[in-house]
């Protein structure tokens, strides 16, 4: 990786630049990207889904938020150093190796808003920020791979809830409504719901990389290869949607001249906005028109999430059943379990692939959040060490993710006392009664509040959106103290506070959760199905409603698992492991 640092810096010089700044990002600024936007990791050697890199003549830093400090740390040859991006931001440390010249961005890989801000601090520390034609990354990258172009298939009107048609009628009245001509779509997850269409362009998310605009009435353009589209799928979108090729998308901006174009500052590329207004458009601000839509699950789809984690409880039982054999045995390493717990879920030919790589740490490990093991860092696990194992799968109508963290023999005091922290923060969430009109910052709030009472906590969101057989992590709702939309019925989003010990090990208990009405407030419906391991609990530590809690939701697990599971030692697991509490 020094190697690629140094090349950089060479084509810096030819170009000019005082510095570069790599993102961990592509032209649609979504969390996954193809192999061929995989910048960041070919250049620095890390792999995480958040992340950027600030390379200077003599300086380097990359700049990661607290899931991946520990990995960070780990992965980085010495030359770059490792910040963290919400506590420090780049803004300072530009300031500490101030210098003029020009600091360089692909503005095709940074949003408006993040131009915004990265100009303000570069102008602070005297760099002038100059967006380049020809990213000096791509030009020194020689074996860099070709960019996917998957098949793209139907989603199956049953499942969506809604037809592609009436989706761009009903979202073209937003446009409308924010006195706009035109929007502009650049996240590939909004072009897969708004035309009920779904490829496999990139690892776990069934999504095509496309860009599209919607008509104010109600007419749209998609800027694909036609070719690609199963014909029932572009039967389905006749006389809605017109195909153009994508390198065509460019030109079709420049051709709005003289529009009102609403595009969203937070999630379509810089770019867009200066050719737009080169154009004589006028770019009007606002979100993205299908986000919220696409939070907003309506009944086929929470049908068919519902039915998702059912099948997917299933699966985890039988693996966790095996796991608790298997280990005291010896021969179980985390990638080795990884497998198995794929290859559980993939007996099931309703399973569509995962839904993000399998988060698979013992001891240590577990400590690092978003840890991914391989050969090089597989350790095996033991009876004294905890394991933690964040996972989920993608189903016809739903995307799955769930985390259980389990022991193998008698725990130590401190671990039962953080584990039944976690465990507490988790009921709370659940069971959180509230308005309409809170946002998840307060819900937050509920999560922590155990840890808080002995000074500790965790540093990552409570909980994150998440989509219909699309992406594990969907805006814009989410359970963090940075949630600014409110929660709303039909939402979903993950529960999931936990405790890190560096060096030691990791908790985290998550279910999926969806917003429901129930009348007088909103609240919580758990979907993720799967025993939370009794063994661990400071039962003491539990008030009655939580024990009530927790012994109504095990209670469910056998009713719903039970019948699907078609081993006798499995279903005698299952029931031993959700005995009340």
């Amino acid at each position: 990786m020094a190697d690629h640092i140094g090349r950089l810096r060479e084509k810096l010089q030819e170009h000019n630049l005082a510095g570069f700044i790599v993102p961990r990002a592509d032209e649609h600024q979504g969390e996954y990207v193809a192999p061929n936007s995989e910048r960041l990791k070919w250049l620095t050697g890390f792999g995480g889904s958040a992340g950027r890199a600030v390379i200077l003549a003599e300086h380097a830093a990359l700049f990661v938020d607290g899931r991946y400090m520990l990995e960070a740390a780990k992965v980085l040859p010495p030359s770059i150093e490792t910040r963290h991006f919400i506590r420090e931001g780049v803004g300072p440390w530009l300031r500490e190796h101030a210098a003029a010249g020009k600091l360089g961005y692909d503005p095709w890989h940074s949003t408006h808003s993040q131009t915004r801000e990265l100009n303000k601090h570069a102008e602070a520390a005297g760099f002038t920020l100059a967006a380049v034609t020809k990213n000096p990354v791509d030009e020194i990258w020689n074996d860099r791979p070709d960019a996917p172009a998957t098949p793209v298939r139907k989603h199956p009107p049953e499942l969506a809830g809604e037809d592609a048609e009436k989706k761009c009628a009903r979202i073209a009245g937003a446009v409308a409504a924010a006195d706009a001509d035109v929007a502009v779509l650049t996240l590939p997850a909004s072009v897969a719901w708004l035309f009920n269409a779904r490829a496999d362009d990139l690892p776990c998310v069934p999504v095509a990389l496309s860009f599209a605009a919607l008509h104010k009435s109600g007419k749209a353009t998609w800027f694909i290869d036609e070719s690609r589209l199963a014909a029932d799928l572009r039967e389905s979108l006749e006389g809605v949607v017109e195909y153009r090729c994508p390198r065509d998308f460019t030109t079709f901006l420049s051709s709005l001249g003289g529009s009102r174009v609403l595009i969203d500052p937070d999630t379509a590329p810089q770019i867009c906005f200066q050719i737009l207004t080169d154009a004589g458009a006028e770019p009007v601000h606002g979100s993205d028109p299908c986000l919220l839509p696409k939070a907003r699950k309506n009944g086929a789809e929470l049908a068919a999430i519902r039915e998702a984690h059912r099948q997917d409880g299933a699966a985890l039982c039988r693996f966790l059943h095996w796991l608790e054999a298997a280990v005291p045995g010896g021969g179980v390493s985390e990638l080795g379990a990884a497998r198995r717990l794929y290859e559980m879920r993939a007996e099931n030919a309703n399973c569509l692939g995962l839904s993000f790589e399998t988060i698979s740490g013992s001891g240590p490990n577990g400590a690092i959040m978003h840890y991914r093991v391989d050969e090089e860092s597989d350790r095996p696990l033991r009876v004294d060490e905890p394991y933690l194992v964040d996972s989920g799968a993608q189903y016809p109508g739903g995307t799955t993710d769930v985390t259980r963290t389990v022991c193998f023999a008698e725990p130590g005091g401190l671990f039962r006392r953080r584990y039944t922290q976690v465990l507490q923060g988790h009921i709370e969430v659940a069971r959180a009664r509230f308005p309409s009109g809170v946002t998840g910052a307060a819900i937050d709030a509920l999560a922590r509040q155990f840890l808080w009472r002995d000074g500790v906590d965790y540093d990552h969101g409570t909980g994150h959106g998440v989509g219909a057989y699309l992406c594990v992590h969907e805006g814009p709702q989410g359970l963090t103290s940075r949630s600014r939309v409110p929660l709303e019925a039909g939402m979903v989003v993950s529960n999931e506070p936990g405790y890190y010990e560096e060096g030691a090990y990791g908790i985290r208990i998550e279910n999926l959760v969806e917003v429901c009405d129930f009348g007088d407030s909103l609240g919580f419906s758990t979907l993720t199905l799967a025993p939370i391991q009794r063994e661990l609990i400071d039962a003491d530590l539990l008030s009655s409603q939580q024990r009530e809690w927790l012994n109504d939701y095990h209670a469910r697990v056998h009713e719903e698992i039970a019948p699907r599971l078609d081993d006798a030692e499995v279903v005698k697991w299952l029931e031993r492991s959700t005995t009340p509490v």
